[in-house]
């Protein structure tokens, strides 16, 4: 479906790839991966024709149709589903031609909607839109009633809606939540056509792709398998390649301890001269790189604090005088609680987590927490509210003024902001970058309850891992929003849920929720069933006993 052959590409000062190449099956799901900024977008654009390599060419076949989400759907007075159904090209064109055609082409029109099921595609469709979060009441809404946020999910919708021959996703899930993400997973899974991903959703590479493209020095390779069965063959390659390199340095150090030794000598001159060719001739094996990732710096706090950290009693959470947005909620937080958040988008996990951070006080209720509570709050609109024309210096001088700047730029350093960037602007900042200095930062004071609100989105796969380590040493509680499932799966040890304008704790695990998500989007239930589930967890415990 896609073939790539020997491209090189120089742009911005740098070069990208190098006489790179790859070929992807057809029809395949392939995840595109490497560290931030190795060119995986770049990729994309050479694919769709907006950039073109110095050298080599990317090829797909003439028939193909190619489809990608650059940006949201523009807000068009257009309704939701009608806007989804226009993605079909020829499913509408055929509808339209149904207006004008002469009665002797009625047939072979009608014949041909058949084949597509085109009276199916209105079904199909809803499915598409409940999956990544519309309701049934938002089908019939104008497009420029929906936030860009949403609009961007109707831009994903119409991709799979059209299902093209070679889907391009650059990271799907980050503007998706996790119950989002679970479906698309489980639709990619079964997608019948090519998709090029790019991703570092763990669960969502092992899950729904048959490759893994790594991108890494300027050149590309395909795996076999999920993201998990990658990462065990390139360890084993890095190890062969490392033995392979030790062992020819041994073989070079000999050869030329010998020509050394005896390229004066007469009777061992030819000897000699024979040994210099073969080292001439020795291809060099490439040294094995370690990628390095900075660790996260979560500290702990330094003494415990006395239970519970906060009780709430009967609390109801409003903004103003707007309806509430949550309420009734009777919760316990304790120190060593790790809370993983669940709900949709709009559920009120966010103003849950604002409540808990002590910047939105409850309408009603009691909320008891200790004065003595320190809390580190992360979330994602804090990325966009930087100051674009401040420095990682500048922020730093702010938040620590009675600390010299060699303090300052050590603790950068530490954060993964070495010393070329501490004095560039924070527009000159990657995503990965500005997430990790503002997660090193809400977290400095060694706080006893850590909130972190998609702390994942603008990081690589391995400092998701980083902060995974860094999260399961830090001692305090946590509370976790993410559509990360793999981070939640290993952070969280409880689930409370955000739904009905209420959160309550979840009596399942991450695969019982994950099926309800499914479920849901097929039709089902409109609230999982904690019933279901502590019936289920009692058989599982029985039969372990």
């Amino acid at each position: 479906m896609l073939q790539i052959d020997n491209i090189t590409l120089n742009a911005w000062g740098r070069r990208f790839f190098e006489r790179a190449s790859a070929s992807l099956p057809n029809p395949s799901k392939v995840g595109l991966v490497g560290r931030n900024g190795v060119g995986k977008s770049t990729l994309f654009k050479l694919i769709k024709g907006e950039f073109t390599p110095d050298s080599g060419e990317i090829s797909i076949p003439r028939s193909a149709r190619m489809a990608t989400v650059d940006q949201e759907h523009p807000a068009t007075p257009v309704s939701l589903i009608d806007t989804i159904l226009a993605a079909d090209t020829e499913r509408a064109a055929l509808m339209a031609s149904l207006e004008t055609a002469e009665p002797e082409a009625m047939g072979e029109i009608w014949s041909r909607l058949m084949e597509i099921d085109a009276d199916t595609a209105p079904a199909r469709a809803a499915e598409i839109l409940n999956g990544l979060g519309f309701s049934t009441e938002d089908l019939d809404r104008p497009m420029s009633e929906f936030s860009g946020g949403w609009r961007m999910r109707v831009a994903l919708a119409a991709a799979l809606f059209s299902a093209p021959d070679l889907l391009l996703l650059d990271e799907p899930t980050n503007y998706l939540d996790l119950e989002g993400a679970l479906w698309l997973e489980a639709r990619l899974a079964r997608y019948p056509h090519s998709a090029l991903i790019i991703s570092h959703d763990r669960e969502l590479l092992n899950n729904s792709v048959d490759f893994i493209l790594h991108v890494s020095e300027r050149k590309l390779e395909l795996y076999t398998g999920g993201y998990d069965s990658f990462e065990k063959q390139r360890a084993e390659k890095l190890r062969l390649q490392t033995a392979a390199r030790a062992k020819q340095e041994a073989e070079r150090a000999h050869l030329q301890s010998f020509v050394d030794r005896f390229k004066a000598k007469a009777s061992k001159a030819a000897q000699a001269q024979s040994r210099m060719k073969r080292l001439a001739k020795m291809e060099p094996v490439a040294a094995t790189i370690e990628e390095r990732v900075a660790p996260f710096i979560l500290p702990s706090p330094a003494r415990p604090l006395p239970p519970p950290l906060m009780r709430l009693e009967g609390v109801e959470i409003a903004y103003g005088d707007d309806p509430a947005v949550l309420r009734g909620l009777d919760l316990r937080l304790d120190i060593d609680d790790r809370i993983g958040l669940l709900g949709v988008n709009g559920a009120g996990k966010s103003t849950f987590a604002k409540m808990a951070a002590g910047a939105l006080m409850a309408r009603s209720g009691l909320v008891t927490r200790s004065s003595r509570m320190e809390v580190g709050w992360f979330h994602q609109h804090q990325i966009e509210a930087l100051d674009p024309a401040q420095t990682p210096l500048d922020i730093m001088r702010e938040a620590r003024p009675q600390d010299s700047d060699q303090s300052h730029r050590s603790r950068l350093a530490q954060f993964g902001i070495d010393f070329s960037k501490q004095g560039t602007t924070v527009e000159a900042l990657s995503g990965g970058e500005r997430a990790r200095l503002l997660l090193n930062l809400v977290a400095m004071a060694a706080p006893h309850l850590l909130i972190l609100d998609e702390p994942t989105n603008h990081l690589d796969i391995d400092s998701r891992r980083a902060l995974l380590d860094a999260l399961n040493d830090y001692e305090g509680a946590v509370i976790l929003i993410t559509h990360d499932r793999s981070l939640m799966e290993l952070v969280a040890d409880r689930l409370w849920l955000a739904a009905d304008n209420a959160v309550v704790p979840f009596d399942g695990d991450m695969d019982d929720y994950a099926r309800f998500v499914i479920e849901r989007a097929r039709g089902g239930t409109s609230a999982p069933s904690q019933a279901a589930a502590r019936q289920k967890r009692a058989k599982k415990n029985k039969r372990a006993g």
